[in-house]
């Protein structure tokens, strides 16, 4: 009984598979294909490009980046709890252990998320203009030459 299940399940892969080359096969064929430079050259939103493509960037783009989305992941998993508990026929329906449960798991993720917030802060990851390090006293028993002998 349990193969009739995966028999099913490869029918479906098979299918998407077989839609997807198939596809991608009629618009190879259809398509015109008359390459030339313009076509070819890197595509910078109508302005020509001026450099090479793959160049440095700050990384704090990235970070800030990252905290946007996991907010945004946040709301997504708040949202539906909140409609849930604001519509009145659920709330009869769950007895109050389900919905004090459902609210003490709400407020640990809202609580890991605010510390992992209160962390990036800390540590200067949300300042747009990163703070000076600033040396610390600690005397090394390692000569001073050492380090400059490695860095040189």
């Amino acid at each position: 009984m349990p193969s009739q299940q995966y028999i099913h399940l490869f029918t479906f892969i098979g299918t998407g598979i077989l839609f997807l080359s198939l596809t991608f096969l009629i618009s190879k064929i259809l398509r015109p294909n008359r390459p030339d430079a313009e076509k070819l050259s890197t595509y910078e939103c109508g302005e020509e490009a001026i450099s090479f493509g793959q160049i440095q960037f700050n990384s704090r783009f990235f970070v800030v980046a990252l905290v946007f989305v996991l907010f945004e992941v946040e709301i997504i998993f708040l949202f539906p709890w909140a409609i849930t508990f604001s519509n009145p026929p659920s709330q009869v329906q769950n007895t109050t252990s389900w919905a004090l449960l459902a609210l003490i798991e709400m407020l640990v993720f809202v609580v890991v998320i605010a510390l992992g917030l209160a962390y990036a802060w800390t540590k200067g990851h949300l300042d747009w203009i990163k703070p000076e390090t600033k040396p610390t006293d600690f005397k090394s028993p390692i000569p001073l030459q050492a380090y400059e002998q490695y860095t040189n």
